[in-house]
């Protein structure tokens, strides 16, 4: 909870805490700010259970904590299930080959309409044949 919290930080904020309640109340801050933090965690213990209960068996092991991006990409890391698949995927699929094949069959397409356009493009714009 605290891991990101220094040292002298640490210290600084006790010195406040000295300077603001006293050191006679302080004790007493610290155990009511102690409880207040046990009823928050607990309501939100109990805030998960209910939506676990909703949600039925099959959310059974789903965590919260996994929707964080964060989590969610260093899980995937570790799984290197999905890479293994995906290096198989790729001794069997030659991309540069499809993505050729693929970009001729368009440049192809594209040339045909093009020269049939331009051939009645000439005679429906009002130019006359040559024969006339």
């Amino acid at each position: 909870m605290f891991s990101d919290i220094g040292a002298l930080e640490l210290v600084t904020l006790v010195v406040l805490a000295v300077l603001v309640f006293g050191p006679d109340k302080l004790p007493k801050v610290i155990q009511d700010v102690s409880r207040f933090i046990r009823k928050v965690r607990e309501f939100s213990d109990s805030a998960k259970n209910d939506i676990r209960s909703e949600l039925g068996p099959e959310f059974k092991d789903f965590e919260f904590e996994d929707l964080n991006p964060k989590t969610f990409l260093r899980k995937q890391l570790e799984n290197n299930e999905d890479l293994r698949e995906l290096k198989d995927l790729r001794g069997t699929f030659d991309l540069k080959k499809e993505m050729n094949e693929v970009a001729d069959a368009v440049h192809g397409r594209e040339t045909l309409p093009a020269v049939n356009g331009s051939a009645t493009g000439g005679a429906a714009a009002g130019g006359t044949p040559a024969g006339t």
